[in-house]
Parts: structure tokens; C-alpha cells; sequence
């Protein structure tokens, strides 16, 4: 029995044995032989060119500076390694040692045989009276390489936005990025980023085992320059720009088919601290700083329209047909709703009001007695419809929403019932109200075309045009009154009441709103950053003036939000007067578009 045992175990070891040779000689024999293919032949990436970005005369925004980079030699002793970086500052007195080694220690290893960069990046005309002298030396490879510029500086920053360094997650979704080692992180940078880093490009190179380049097998080119052509005019972007010097707020140019000819959200940042890493100093400075340069207001910033909402509240009254444009309301200075009275801005009154003077003289008795008639979920309905409260759709990234609000939206975010009185006070623009600057320009697009456009920066990638999205959204019954809107904007600034009337000096006839947005409250961190005498400024309403031009053919809007401006039309009146002029001077307007003397 023993002998039995002893001769089946005997047996299967030697089974289990031919098992494991048959294994290694016949099976693993595929395996081993790509891994032996492996070590013969490398693969080579070859970065493709980011595309830069242009205004819509093709004026540079966003290029790629050329210049190289150092690599060093792996496997090096540390004498061999501080004797090259003494060499490599010998000819560059800024390079930091530490860094370097630093760098190099990170990527050195006994399986990697490539040369190692240590020196991202140095401008062309720096390196290249070195580059012979440099080339010579066998630890130490030049490779040609480049670095995003923004020649504008801080120019349409929020537009544009920037590159950085790719994090660990951007690696895992996006391959390029990866290889580059940069990925758009704001503004079109970011929005476009799929379309501006192109495609890998590679080379399959048969290399030897001392990792030799013995021949090139196969070549892929990149796909690359995929240039962006924007719809900005950097002209009319300059201009707008200081015309905000010692101001904050916004201005938007666009036509009202979308088009954007400039966006200026101020203050604005320069873009190339951040291409590299922007330092820790300056960050704390830009997301410290009152008045938030950091911050894209065109569409971040969140702000109660205030007035410039009435015209999508009048086209709301009349089209729930409980109300028309020849409606009668009686402005006496105030409402009483319970024991509080709700004020129109006039103390004394408006008298009789029907809807073209409504506007004209922004009443807000007016407004206050129509909502109670028509209630807030029909005008929020509406309102949202027009496009406030709703993202625009603009070719930039994480766009904010904003708020209009009805009474699902209290009893989701609150959990209490909806009152008239928010009704009244949401209907001229305040309340929980909140939109952004790119809503008001789009909404103030519809009122004077009739047709809701999607902002948009792009104008052409390569030889394709960027498509167009405009949509009509408007009943039948509010197509039919829209003109009575018009009229009211018209006389905004072109009649003697009209609230803007008095500020505006401009060479075409154009049609506009006013409208003060009331400071809710300020953060208790930004309160104790601010000085006390400070304290008053930080408290002033916002100001607001949207218009469009030429009033009798609609081809531009002009959007202008002041921060603390006060009053719309005094705040923002000269700063669209003068943008009109400027327009006209770049061409933008024909003769009969003027003003008939």
C-alpha cells in the first residue's frame, strides 16, 4: 500500500513538472516573444502643436512661444549630476539646483533609459547661443519645445482663460493631456481644450539593448494647429476695458444674433502667471482681493436684474390675457399689502400707467399691481422661457444658473410657503431674483429681435464656421405686442422722462433699460477685509443699463453692469454712450444708421 503511495505521488510531481515545461516552452511562448518585441522596438509619442487663438481680425490672443528643454542623462552618480548642473549654470545663473536634482531624482530609476527633463522651458533666443556648446555635452540633450503666451495680458482674460499643468485626474480622461503635461483649465482654453491640443502623433523606432535608435519603423504625424478665430474685436475689447479703469463691474457687446464682439468682466488678471504655476503669493492676492479679479462676473457673477426684467414681465401680463398694453394702473407712490406698504421708487407717484410708460418711467406700482393679477408662476414661467435663470449656453465653462423664482422653487430650497409680497418684489427684479450678465445681453437679444440667440465667442475653427443657435420662443400674442416693449425702451432713452434720457449722448438711436440692483448683504469674511471707510461704497445697489442699436433695425447689444454704481442710467449712460461712438468709429454702424440732424 505504502508502495503505491509513494509511486502515485511520484507521479503527479513529475506530471505537475512536465505540466509547468510544457507551459513556459510552448504556451508562454507568444508572451515572452512580445515582450522580446517590446525591448527592440520603442514607442515614441510626438506632442502635437497646440492651437492659438485669435480675435476676429486675426490679431493673436493666445500663441505658443518657442523655446526648449533640458534633459538630462539617467543613471548618473550624484558628482556626475551636480557636475552638469554647475555646467548648465554656468550659462544660466537663474536655474535652481534644487529643483533639478529634485526633478531628476523623481523620474530616475533603473528601468527607465530615457533622458529625463529637468528644465521645462527656455525662451529660444536664451538658449540658443549655448546650444552647440550644450549639444556637446553627453549628459545633457536639448529638445525643442513651447510655452503658451498670452500676448494681450490681462486683456479678455475671463474669456480666454489659461493653461496649467495637468493633475492626476485630467491625466486619467484625456490622453493628450497626459503626454503634454498642460490642459486648458478656464475660460475657451478649457471649452475648446479637446479641439485646440490636437492628437498624439508617434514613431515605432527599433532601438538596441543599450537603447540606441537603430531605425524608424513607422511614423504617425500629429494632428495640430488647430487654431481658434474668435468673434472678439480686441479694438473694441481694449477700449471697453479702460473705460473701467477704477470700476468694477461688466460690459457685453453682441449682436443679436450672438455673436460676442467683447465681454469685459473688471478687473481682469494676467494670464501667463498661471502657464507655469502661478506662485502662492500671488493666488492668495487674486482670491483675497474686494474686488474679485479672479472671478468671470459675464457668467459667475449673480445679480438681481432689478428693472431690466420689467420688459419680460410686461410681455408675461399680456400674455395671460389678463392684462393688455392699453391697461390702466394707478401709481400713487405705493401699494398696501397687510400692514406694509411696497414703494415705487417716485415717492409722489406715476399716476394713471399703462405699459409703454411703465417702462419708460420704470414704475413699479405698475408692476407690483399686474403680478398680483397674473401671480408669480406664470412670470417666472415666462421669464425663464426668455432665458433668465437659465444657463445661456455661451462657450464657456460652468456657467452659473441664477435664480427666478416661483413657489415650487421656495417650498424645494425652504420648505415654507410662497407670499404676495415676494411676488411684488421678484416682479421689479429683486427678492431671490438673481441672473448674470450674459442672461440680461441675451434676453435684451430677444426683446429687440424677437428671436432668443445662444452667445457665442467662436467664430471658425480652421475653415469651419461655428454653427448658430437661435431660437423663437415667443407666443403669438407676445410677437404681436412686442413693439410696445420697444417703444417703452425707445422712450427710456430717447423721452424726456425716460429714466437713461438725460445720461446718453449717442450717434445712433438706440433702445434701452435701466435698473438698480439692491445690495442683499456682504460675507462676514469680505466684511472684515474691508476698511470703514470703504463700508458705504460696498453698499451701494449695483447699477444696470441693457440697450440695443440701431432702435428701427436691431443689430447690437450693449449690456453694461456697474458694481456700486448706484443709479443705472447715470453709472452706466456715459460708459454706453461712449461705447456707441466707438462702434461707429470701427465701422460697426452705416450712415443711414445715424441720428438725422
Amino acid at each position: 500500500m505504502r508502495y503505491k503511495i509513494a509511486l502515485t505521488f511520484f507521479a503527479l510531481v513529475w506530471i505537475v513538472l512536465l505540466s509547468r515545461v510544457y507551459y513556459l516552452a510552448i504556451k508562454s511562448n507568444s508572451y515572452y516573444e512580445t515582450l522580446a518585441k517590446q525591448n527592440m522596438i520603442k514607442k515614441e509619442w510626438i506632442i502635437p502643436v497646440r492651437g492659438e487663438i485669435f480675435d476676429r481680425n486675426k490679431i493673436p490672443l493666445a500663441v505658443n512661444k518657442i523655446g526648449f528643454k533640458i534633459t538630462l542623462q539617467p543613471h548618473m552618480h550624484s558628482s556626475e549630476l551636480n557636475q552638469t548642473i554647475l555646467t548648465l549654470q554656468e550659462f544660466f545663473h537663474d536655474l535652481n539646483a534644487t529643483k533639478i536634482v529634485r526633478r531628476y531624482n523623481r523620474d530616475n530609476s533603473p528601468y527607465n533609459h530615457d533622458f529625463i527633463e529637468v528644465v521645462p522651458f527656455i525662451d529660444y533666443y536664451e538658449l540658443l547661443p549655448y546650444f552647440t556648446k550644450l549639444q556637446l555635452n553627453p549628459h545633457i540633450a536639448i529638445e525643442p519645445t513651447f510655452k503658451r503666451y498670452y500676448p494681450q495680458g490681462k486683456i479678455a482674460s475671463h474669456i480666454l482663460g489659461y493653461v496649467g499643468k495637468t493633475n492626476r485626474k485630467e491625466a486619467k480622461s484625456d490622453k493628450v493631456a497626459k503626454i503634454t503635461g498642460i490642459i486648458g483649465k478656464n475660460g475657451l482654453e478649457k471649452f475648446y481644450n479637446s479641439y485646440l491640443e490636437g492628437q498624439l502623433g508617434y514613431k515605432l523606432v527599433k532601438v538596441s539593448a543599450f537603447n540606441e535608435e537603430l531605425e524608424t519603423l513607422k511614423r504617425v504625424d500629429p494632428v495640430q494647429n488647430n487654431h481658434l478665430y474668435t468673434t472678439i474685436d480686441l479694438r473694441l475689447q481694449k477700449y471697453i476695458q479702460s473705460l473701467f479703469e477704477g470700476k468694477m463691474g461688466v460690459a457685453i457687446v453682441m449682436k443679436t444674433d450672438g455673436e460676442i464682439l467683447a465681454a469685459v468682466s473688471y478687473p481682469e488678471y494676467d494670464l501667463n502667471m498661471f502657464v507655469s504655476g502661478i506662485s502662492r503669493k500671488d493666488w492668495q492676492r487674486l482670491i483675497t482681493d474686494l474686488s474679485h479679479p479672479f472671478t468671470n462676473k459675464l457668467i459667475h457673477g449673480l445679480y438681481p436684474p432689478g428693472s431690466t426684467i420689467k420688459m419680460g414681465v410686461g410681455l408675461s401680463f399680456i400674455d395671460s390675457r389678463k392684462i393688455s398694453a392699453y391697461t390702466p394702473f394707478y401709481c400713487k407712490g405705493y401699494i398696501e399689502l397687510g400692514k406694509r406698504k411696497f414703494r415705487c421708487w417716485k415717492t409722489w407717484g406715476h399716476g394713471e400707467v399703462r405699459l409703454v410708460k411703465a417702462i419708460r418711467e420704470s414704475c413699479d406700482v405698475y408692476f407690483y399691481e399686474g403680478s398680483l393679477r397674473v401671480g408669480i408662476n406664470k412670470i417666472a414661467h415666462d421669464l425663464r422661457k426668455m432665458g433668465l435663470g437659465v444657463r445661456s449656453g455661451v462657450d464657456l465653462p460652468n456657467e452659473f444658473i441664477g435664480v427666478i423664482p416661483d413657489k415650487a422653487w421656495k417650498m424645494r430650497h425652504y420648505k415654507m410657503p410662497w407670499y404676495k409680497g415676494e411676488t411684488v418684489v421678484s416682479a421689479i427684479g429683486q427678492g431671490y431674483d438673481l441672473v448674470t450678465p450674459m442672461q440680461i445681453a441675451r434676453y435684451t437679444a430677444l426683446i429687440a429681435s424677437g428671436k432668443l440667440p445662444t452667445p457665442h465667442f467662436a467664430k471658425s475653427f480652421k475653415d469651419k464656421p461655428y454653427k448658430k443657435k437661435i431660437q423663437d420662443i415667443l407666443s403669438p400674442l407676445q410677437k404681436r405686442n412686442l413693439n410696445f416693449i420697444q417703444r417703452g425702451m425707445y422712450e427710456v432713452c430717447n423721452h424726456e422722462k425716460g429714466t437713461a434720457y438725460k445720461y446718453l449722448n449717442t450717434p445712433i438711436i438706440i433702445a434701452g433699460k435701466t435698473g438698480t440692483a439692491q445690495i442683499v448683504g456682504i460675507p462676514q469674511d469680505e466684511k472684515e477685509r474691508m476698511k470703514e471707510e470703504d463700508m458705504a461704497y460696498y453698499t451701494r445697489s449695483h447699477a444696470w443699463l441693457t440697450t440695443y442699436a440701431p432702435y428701427h433695425n436691431p443689430k447690437y447689444v450693449v449690456t453694461i453692469l456697474v458694481e456700486h454704481g448706484g443709479h443705472g442710467g447715470s453709472a452706466a449712460g456715459p460708459i454706453v454712450s461712449k461705447i456707441y461712438w466707438k462702434m461707429m468709429e470701427l465701422g460697426y454702424f452705416k450712415a443711414n444708421d445715424l441720428k438725422q440732424k
